[in-house]
């Protein structure tokens, strides 16, 4: 019999519990995984804790990789076999098999291990749409990436980097700063002693920013929107330190800024959605963004491993061994 991390009640670490389930059967248009690696992610810790409502008991986690061991009637988009992965849709990566809708499988290419796409696939997904879509950053530009030591953060710094863009980023620690300079941001500053407000005008002669990609939210909302120049666009894509107040227009109007809240379930709603923004990503990656996999733990351990991720203490990403 398979086992998964199953919640009863939202709360803290403690109520993720590594339990023996039934085993599944897919049904029409379903594949059975049997995964092999699990990507963590903070929308992970919203599910445990109660930041998004579950139906309970319930499975969490969006992000896993493995083998097609079967497929219901009507699927034609993978075979038995097939290496997969998957972002978003019903919550459940946090087990040893699941069943998934397959139209919405990612095949991964020879070239990216089962490791690397866990750790890869929401953040650089999530990457991908914010510079390719919510607002396509061009070379010669600049732009300010929260939490830049961070999984989303290396991957966005490199790719930016790779496009021509100067980077700067936020970050928690100098540790944090020397390794977000590795990977390509040009002005790592530690938000914990400076103001990286009054920095980015500095290092933009006053003038301001083209865009701000923030994954931080409520802690970094009021100074992001300040360090915009005319036209510029606030980019809030997630809340670890809490979500952000109402934007009024307007607050928005003495500089004519934008500001957008994506997400990566709209970007991913469809087979062809999807693709794009993967192909984009797998392309990045053999132009050389690496992906960086800072901290690994059994399935079994997710408890460890959630209480490390929101005492902030990784840098990169996370993933699972199943």
């Amino acid at each position: 019999m398979p086992y998964a991390i199953q919640v009863y009640e939202q709360g803290g670490p403690e109520v993720m519990r590594w339990e023996e389930v039934a085993e599944v059967n897919p049904k029409p248009g379903e594949a059975l995984i049997r995964q092999t690696a699990v990507g963590l992610n903070y929308i992970d810790i919203y599910q445990r804790s109660g930041g998004y409502k579950l139906n309970l008991p319930a499975r969490i986690g969006m992000e896993g990789v493995g083998i097609v061991e079967a497929i219901g009637e009507g699927v034609d988009h993978v075979k038995v076999g097939s290496r997969v992965g998957y972002v978003m849709g019903p919550p459940g990566s946090y087990a040893e098999e699941r069943v998934y809708p397959a139209e919405r499988l990612i095949p991964l290419p020879d070239d990216v291990s089962d490791t690397q796409a866990a750790g890869m696939l929401l953040k650089g997904l999530t990457v991908s749409y914010l510079i390719n879509r919510t607002y396509k950053v061009q070379a010669g530009e600049t732009a300010l990436v929260h939490a830049a030591a961070g999984g989303v953060g290396l991957i966005a710094c490199q790719w930016l980097k790779q496009r021509g863009v100067r980077v700067i980023g936020t970050v928690g620690s100098d540790e944090k700063a020397e390794l977000a300079k590795g990977y390509g941001c040009d002005h790592p500053i530690v938000y914990t002693r400076e103001d990286f407000t009054k920095q980015v005008l500095e290092l933009t002669g006053g003038d301001g920013l083209p865009v701000v990609y923030d994954g931080v939210g409520a802690a970094v909302q009021e100074g992001s929107l300040e360090c915009l120049g005319r036209f510029g666009t606030y980019v809030n894509f997630g809340a670890a330190s809490g979500a952000i107040a109402p934007v009024s227009g307007a607050s928005l109007a003495s500089k004519a800024l934008y500001f957008t809240r994506p997400g990566l379930a709209p970007h991913t709603a469809t087979r062809a959605l999807t693709l794009e923004i993967a192909d984009a990503l797998f392309k990045a990656v053999r132009d050389g963004v690496k992906i960086e996999i800072n901290q690994t733990y059994a399935l079994s351990e997710a408890k460890e491993a959630h209480r490390a991720l929101e005492a902030r203490e990784t840098t990169g990403s996370t993933v699972f061994s199943v």
